[in-house]
Order: C-alpha cells, then structure tokens, then sequence
C-alpha cells in the first residue's frame, strides 16, 4: 500500500515536506521547505525520517517554505535524484543561498556579542553554510518539462503541470500501481491567483484518486484585482505628494515583479509621481533577472514588455541596490519608494527601513502578501503599536495597508474552481494551511462536492 506522511505544512502554512512510499518502497518526497514564524524552531530538529532512505526529491517551486531545508536534507545524507524544472533549481540556489548568506551572518554576529560575555559555546550554529548549499547541485538533477512524463521507478512516472504561482511553478502527479491497478496521487504545490499580472492560471487536471492540495487562502477570497490595483495606485499617489515614503515588504520572487509591473504602467500612463523606486534586495534582484531569462513562461502583459522595452520590468525611476552601503545611502531619501524583503518581516533590509520610518507618519507601509503567524508582518497587520527592531522599541506611527488582491495564492472560490474541474476524485487531504483556514475550506469543499475532506496532521500515515 502506498502511505504518505507529512513533516511539515500540516497545519501550518511553512515547511512544506511530503513522503510518499509506495508498494515497493520506493521512497518520493514532494518539496523540503523551511519553517517561518512560530515553527522556526522546527528546522533545528529531526526530520522524523532517514534523509538516506529517500530515493527522490521533487521540487513544486523554489520559495523558502518549499525549498528551504534541502541543503539541511543533503547535509544529514540524502543522495538521490532531485527533479523540477530548471528555472525552479536556479530560483531555488538564489534562495538557498541567501537563506545560508543570512543565517551565517547572524550567527558570526551572535558569536561576538557571546564572546563578550563567555558565552560562545551557547550560540547555536546556522542550519547549513554555503557549502552545503553548493552540495545539492552536485546531486543528480533532472530537469523536467511541463507535461513531460518522467519514470521514477518501474511503474511509477511523474508530470509536472504549470501552477501559476511564481516562475516555473509545479502541480505535480504521480501515476503508479497498486496491486497490478492503475493509481494517481497529485500534489498541488502551491496554486496561482488567477489575476496575476505575471503568471497564467494554473492548468486544470482531470483524474486523480488522492488530492494533496494547498489552503492558505482557504476561508476567504481575495479582492478584485481591479480593486487591488486601484487602492495600490492611491496609497503610492497620496503617500509621494505627502512628501512621504513607502516601504512594501516584499517576496523575493513573484510579488516584487508584480509590483514593478504595475508601477511601470503608473510610469508609463504618467500617473506615478515623480520618484526614486529601490529594489533593495539582492535576491529579489537576481530573481527579477532570471524572470527576464525565462520570458516564455510568463504571460503576454510581460512578453509585450520585453518587446517593447529590452526589458520586462526596468524604467527610469527604479534603482537597484545590491550592497550594504547603497542600501543605508537610501536613508538619504525621502519621497521614494522601498521595495525589500523580507516578504514577511523576518529579517533582512526591510527592518533596517522600519527602523528608519515606520514612526514616521508621513510613511506608509504596504503588505501585498501573506503573513504567516508569529511573524513581524503578521503582528503588524494585527494592529501593533510597538515593535522591537535590533533591541530599540520603535512605535508604529506609519499607516498600515494590506492588500489581498496582490497574492500569488489562489482563493476559496479559485481554489473551489480548480478542484471542481476534476472528473474523478476520491479523497481530499489538506496540507499548506492554518488550522483554521483549513476548518472553514474543508466544509466548504464538503458542502460544495459532497466529497469527504481530512486535514492532514503533522506525521500522519495516509493510505
């Protein structure tokens, strides 16, 4: 029998990392992503399996929370084959490697301030280095192709199918048998909003007899992106002639070129105010160059761009900056705009921005993305009127905007759509979600289908 146990997204959003065993124990994990927000602490622990025992590793796409335990996987022993498409392997090194970048400074940082107090041998050591990043792209790769059978075993073949959530995103099936009977398993990954200016809409699948599929965005739908848009447009307008700032914390990959789209078509229907716009992050950078590399998979809005121009997302006003000292030289600035991550808050260039002007009144602070719970972003959308930044307690001051429509996720009624187009479709498993979320998605899916809906629990066996 084919069992499948989960360590990690159950009942949570983060940490995506899903074991399937089939019949003839051939072991296939779906994704190794980091844990965010409350669970950090998760990463440091045991993965709950042998990673020596897992034959294959396939990749959804190349967000932390999917990708960011591999090195971890590889450095505790896995050798075997890896298998995504090659813009999500070259996505995912830009991430891993940041992740490693940030993890080793904090720990040289932490280091010193122990050494003052004798406490050296209590610092806790990064989750992997560089090196060990490096040491996943000296496994075995294969590249896969949408809609591309791959044969992982005897019997047993993988698809990988466009999810329209970021760049090369994954909906992934797994075809094998089963006491001589032909069985489908599919995980979704994590699936696109449909009203995203970068990416198409996730492709629909037919048959399945398991469903593993995402719920982030579980009990509630999105604003129109219209709507989106327009209240985006205005908070930038009103914010510039204000003579304030505004600071978007922003994912790496997906949301920040979604919002350089679009203010590159307030600069080109000469609705943005004269400005400075900062890409202040050096991943969000590389992964703004790899899109422009992998233009074909994107949608026509930005192809059309990328005729126009030479370029997808580049225009007059916008600035990278990929040093330290550039990004401090922007405290210089006012009436700009600071895109930096981290999406959620957790760390990099965006705290130091906080720091500098989220007790400025003028500024305003623009969430276009989840935010995980226990996270800076999450406490801030909350209501918080304090927060500690580098030991200095700041009051919040700036205005604090959350825009839905923006998100890479898709929602209740898009998640509801994509499940309906299936023909055939026995069992329904939760997984990439919180609990709550998951409470109101599951009897929406009970009450729409009248098909039985489980919500997975962490290391739980599924037949």
């Amino acid at each position: 029998m084919a069992l499948v146990k989960s360590y990690g997204a159950a009942e949570v959003v983060t940490g995506s990392c899903h074991l399937l065993e089939l019949e003839d124990g051939l072991k296939i994990m779906v994704d190794c992503g980091m844990f965010q927000g409350h669970n950090e602490h998760k990463n440091f622990q045991h993965f709950g399996f042998d990673p020596k025992d897992v034959d294959i590793l396939l990749i959804t796409h190349a967000h932390l929370d999917h990708v960011g335990r591999i090195p971890k996987l590889v450095k505790e022993g896995f050798l075997g084959r890896i298998i995504t498409l090659r813009s999500t392997l070259d996505l995912a090194q830009v991430v891993m490697l940041d992740s490693a970048h940030l993890m080793e400074e904090e720990y040289r940082t932490n280091f010193k301030k122990a050494q003052r107090r004798g406490e050296e041998n209590k610092v806790k050591p990064p989750l992997y280095k560089v090196e060990d990043v490096d040491a996943v792209y000296d496994l075995p790769l294969i590249y896969a192709k949408y809609g591309e059978e791959i044969t992982l075993g005897k019997d047993v073949k993988a698809t990988f199918h466009n999810a329209g959530h970021i760049l090369d995103s994954a909906i992934i099936t797994i075809d094998y048998k089963e006491k001589e009977e032909q069985k489908r398993i599919v995980f979704s990954g994590d699936l696109g909003n449909h009203n995203d200016m970068v990416m198409p809409i996730p492709e629909s699948i037919k048959n399945t007899n398991t469903l593993y599929i995402e719920s982030t965005y579980g009990d509630r739908n999105h604003e129109g992106i219209t709507e989106s848009t327009q209240e985006f447009k205005e908070i930038i307008t009103d914010t510039l002639l204000s003579q304030g700032n505004v600071l978007i914390p922003s994912f790496a990959i997906e949301r920040t070129q979604e919002i350089l789209c679009i203010l590159k078509q307030m600069y080109d229907n000469k609705v943005l105010p004269p400005c400075k716009i900062y890409l202040d992050s050096p991943m969000a950078i590389r992964a703004t160059r790899l899109y422009d590399s992998y233009h074909q998979e994107l949608s026509k809005c930005c192809n059309d761009y990328l005729k126009r121009d030479g370029t997808i997302f580049e225009f007059p006003y916008l600035h990278y900056t990929l040093t330290p000292d550039e990004s401090k030289k922007i405290n210089e600035e006012d009436g700009c705009i600071i895109i930096a991550g981290s999406g959620m808050c957790t760390g990099g260039r965006i705290l130091h921005h906080f720091k500098n002007r989220i007790w400025n009144p003028k500024n305003s602070v623009i969430f276009v993305g989840y935010q995980a719970d226990g996270t800076l972003g999450r406490k801030l959308l909350s209501g918080a009127q304090w927060i500690k930044i580098y030991h200095e307690k700041i009051r919040i001051h700036a205005r604090i905007h959350s825009i839905s429509g923006f998100s890479a996720h898709a929602d209740q009624r898009e998640l509801l759509g994509w499940i309906g187009d299936f023909e055939t479709l026995e069992k329904i498993f939760l997984i990439h979600g919180e609990k709550d979320a998951q409470v109101v998605f599951k009897k929406a899916i009970e009450d729409k289908f009248d098909k039985k809906v489980h919500i997975v629990k962490e290391e739980e066996i599924w037949i």
